[in-house]
């Protein structure tokens, strides 16, 4: 008609009844956080079976990304064949309630059937991410009633979609995941996406599958009550637990993601329970003279066995202690018995920095003890890493570190290969096997430590140390230690594959 101004509707195209621009941008908005929170605590939960390493979360962020792209694809397909109204609701319904049964069944199946376990966590992931991804394009497919604004109607969505990505992000690593459990959570996330999912049938009066959905999500907060795995304490970093020792009335353990990081004794600090403890107190007992206080620092802390045992044994020694976990220094002063007079300054930081603040020569004692479960931080292993903890200390001190490998002990054979490009004297001690004593054994890994100083090492006096304290373990040096090492790599800020070259080990073994 001469002189009509209206635009041409695009064939096809349902009208967007009960769906405003406003509800659409808030279902695109919410449906794209989701999708963040759920791949960030996915991490979460993983972490104490197959590690916080550059493996895991690459495996997450790629399901988690397949899980977008699909969702985009299937979404939008799905919506020029069926009226987008009547799948709003269960892409929301379905998709909360694999949310709230995630906790569950990821720690259930890592306890009961962990073969299964990379198979059931990407459907965990790739299963709500997919149908909260769909929304996105069924959404759009509402919006889209005229031709003349396809592009301001697309941009304005996809727009909102990142920005509701970017504060899931920020929130779910910020806020939410300092001050909840991540099975509440999920729990939490999948109660609102199945209220969400109600209020879109009843604004469409589409799909009413609601109430059998909400029996799911409270089934899913039932079971995860009952799933193993369970916390005394989420921190930051860790699935934290103490447990006492059935067989020693002041004794706790430490246990960070099944992990048995730290064990206590409440009224002998030099109870020293785990043998690679004992083999750095051999270490440093041999190193300095009987009583002498030390200025020591500590890269990890955990439940501060070592720092409580130099207090005890060298009054007037003073402890600084980086420990990335303030969850971990709270559980140490509310569990473990940790006092402000113990001469133990402990600082909530990354240890690397912490090393950084320091000034030179101001240490007589470094120790490295720093692991994130069944992983080692990278950055505290490298050739600038080991510079500067060779900075800090001073002409006669001393590093002793513990490190934790299996198999081949590729990154441990790397370790001691950084080091000896640093110091002048470096030392290995661990089980003769390990250690390249018994060369016609199979090494069984587990703990070793390594002794690295600027001055020559008292092995004999080391020696007399771990036999004393009944260890069963011996020293590398020299040649031995040289043949040890091979080949291996250093470890650079510019290249430290860790995660690739540390090999796994039992959950139930000790730091």
């Amino acid at each position: 008609m001469t002189g009509s101004s209206s635009s041409p509707v695009a064939e096809g195209t349902p009208h967007n009844d009960g769906l405003g621009p406003r509800t659409a941008a808030m279902l695109v908005f919410g449906s794209s956080a989701a999708v963040l929170v759920v791949e960030i605590v996915a991490l979460r939960l993983l972490a104490p079976y197959l590690g916080l390493t550059l493996e895991t979360s690459t495996m997450v962020i790629g399901i988690a990304l397949t899980a977008i792209a699909v969702g985009s694809w299937l979404g939008g397909r799905v919506a020029d064949q069926v009226d987008p109204r009547r799948l709003l609701g269960p892409s929301l319904g379905v998709s909360g309630a694999v949310v709230a049964l995630t906790p569950a069944v990821l720690r259930g199946t890592a306890e009961w059937a962990p073969a299964l376990l990379l198979l059931i966590a990407s459907m965990t992931i790739l299963v709500p991410g997919a149908l909260l991804s769909a929304v996105t394009p069924i959404v759009t497919k509402l919006r889209l009633t005229s031709l003349a604004e396809t592009g301001t109607v697309v941009g304005r969505l996809s727009g909102v979609g990142t920005v509701g990505a970017i504060v899931g992000t920020v929130v779910t690593g910020f806020v939410l995941v300092s001050r909840l459990p991540v099975s509440g959570i999920l729990i939490g996330l999948g109660t609102l996406l199945v209220l969400g999912s109600a209020l879109v049938e009843w604004r469409t009066r589409g799909w009413s599958g609601t109430p059998a959905l909400a029996l799911v999500v409270v089934a899913g907060g039932f079971a995860t009550t009952v799933a193993p795995g369970g916390c005394d304490t989420e921190t930051r970093y860790h699935c934290a637990r103490v447990v006492a020792d059935p067989g020693r009335d002041s004794g706790r353990t430490l246990v960070l993601d099944g992990l048995r990081h730290s064990y206590v004794d409440l009224d002998d600090p030099t109870f020293l329970e785990f043998t690679y403890v004992r083999a750095i107190a051999s270490v440093v007992d041999a190193a300095f003279p009987e009583g002498e206080p030390l200025a020591a620092h500590h890269l990890g802390g955990g439940g501060l066995t070592f720092p409580r045992y130099l207090a005890a044994t060298r009054p007037g020694t003073r402890s600084l202690v980086s420990e990335i976990d303030s969850g971990v220094v709270r559980i140490d002063r509310d569990q473990l018995g940790l006092r402000p007079e113990a001469g133990i300054d402990v600082r909530v930081e990354d240890g690397r920095l912490g090393l950084r603040r320091l000034e030179a020569g101001s240490r007589d004692l470094v120790v490295g003890d720093a692991f994130g479960g069944v992983s080692v931080p990278w950055h505290l292993t490298t050739v600038e890493a080991m510079t500067d903890v060779r900075r800090v200390l001073d002409e006669d001190g001393l590093y002793v570190a513990n490190l934790i490998d299996h198999g081949g002990l590729a990154f441990a054979r790397a370790e001691v290969a950084t080091l000896s490009e640093i110091f002048e004297h470096v030392a290995l001690v661990g089980e003769p096997t390990d250690i390249g004593l018994d060369p016609t054994a199979t090494p069984q890994g587990g703990n070793l430590v390594v002794i690295a100083a600027a001055r020559p090492i008292d092995l004999r006096a080391t020696r007399r140390a771990l036999d004393t304290r009944q260890t069963g373990w011996k020293i590398a040096t020299g040649d031995t230690l040289t043949s040890w090492i091979g080949d291996a790599q250093l470890l650079t800020d510019d290249h430290a594959p860790v995660d690739q070259l540390l090999q796994p080990y039992s959950p139930q073994s000790s730091r």
